[in-house]
This record gives structure tokens, sequence and C-alpha cells, in this order.
């Protein structure tokens, strides 16, 4: 996949949940095709869900996208991989919502609610939703305007800087350095 991809910008999409099931998905997908379609130096990798209910509309939709690349799911350390190549990520998962911040990439989240506010507060993360049109002129915008792209992928991590395993060990040391017995 790495020669597949080149130089180009890497969208990275996840889509799976209930709720997106059926019209609002294929809604998704239509947009996703759109820009397939008219930003040839962009790339769309989507490890699609085992559900039938998504793999039918998305390889009927995204199937024939030449720049498009439906793979099957991945392991974490492979998907994390692709997150920090990835330029920008569209996602319904809770999960991505709190990963892809700390490696600085904007998300799209395709939902109208999310359990994660303080994504939305800091400005890594902005609800979409499903709504085809909706979903395309928010990905365009992170496409075609660099301010917009680097707030959005320069704003405050609200889940830390990624340095707590760091903290815990010297808080570990220095305690157990005062409480030594000699």
């Amino acid at each position: 996949m790495t020669d597949w991809l080149g130089e180009s910008r890497l969208i990275l999409l996840t889509a799976h949940r209930r709720e997106n099931l059926g019209e609002p998905m294929r809604q998704i997908f239509r947009a996703i095709a759109r820009i397939a379609r008219e930003f040839p130096d962009v790339k769309v990798v989507y490890p699609v869900h085992m559900n039938p209910a998504v793999r039918e509309p998305a390889n009927e939709i995204l199937g024939d996208c030449a720049n498009v690349r439906l793979i099957e799911p991945l392991d974490v350390l492979a998907f994390h991989n692709l997150m920090a190549r990835s330029y920008l990520i569209l996602t319904d998962s809770g999960g991505i919502q709190e990963e892809a911040p700390s490696l600085g990439k904007p998300v799209l989240v395709l939902r109208d609610v999310t359990e994660r506010p303080e994504g939305i507060d800091a400005g890594t993360l902005k609800l979409v939703g499903t709504d085809e049109e909706r979903v395309y002129a928010e990905s365009v915008r992170l496409l075609t305007d660099a301010d917009a792209y680097a707030k959005m992928s320069g704003a405050k991590n609200p889940y830390g800087d990624g340095l707590a395993s760091e903290r815990i060990a010297s808080a570990v040391c220095a305690w157990q350095n005062t409480h030594r017995k000699v």
C-alpha cells in the first residue's frame, strides 16, 4: 500500500456505527466518492467493517474509485501507523476521536453527537454528521484551506500531552528515593 499512497494526502475513513447504517452511510460514501474524483492528489483508505450492511454499500459506491482502497480491518499497530500517515481522518469511532489528536490529525466526526465534547471544545474534532453535502464541504475545506487545516491539526490535545508515563516513573523514583532504608 505504501507504493500506492506515494506522496498523496491520505484520508483515513472508518464508519461502522449502527446509527449510521443505511442511507446515512450511503451519504458518507457518496461524499467520499466525490472527493476521490475531484482531488487526484488525495487517496482514501477504508478498513471496512465486517458487517454486510457496511460492506455492501461500501463496495457499491466506493469499489470502482481509483484512489480509494477498501481493505480488511487492521490490527492495532497497523491501524495506528495508518493514522500517523493520514492527512485527515473521517470517523464515527469514539476511540479514534481520542487517539487522532495525539498525532496532530484533524478529525471530522461522522455523527450528530459525541461522547467526547472536550475534543470539539479544543478544536481537534468537528461534528459533521452524515449528510453528503456537509461531509463533502467540511472535507474540502480542510483539503483546500491551509489555515483551517493548521488550526485543527495544531489544536492542543485535550486528552493529554503523551508524557503521563514519564511523570509517573519520575514520581515513583522520587518516592522510592525518599523512602529507602539504609
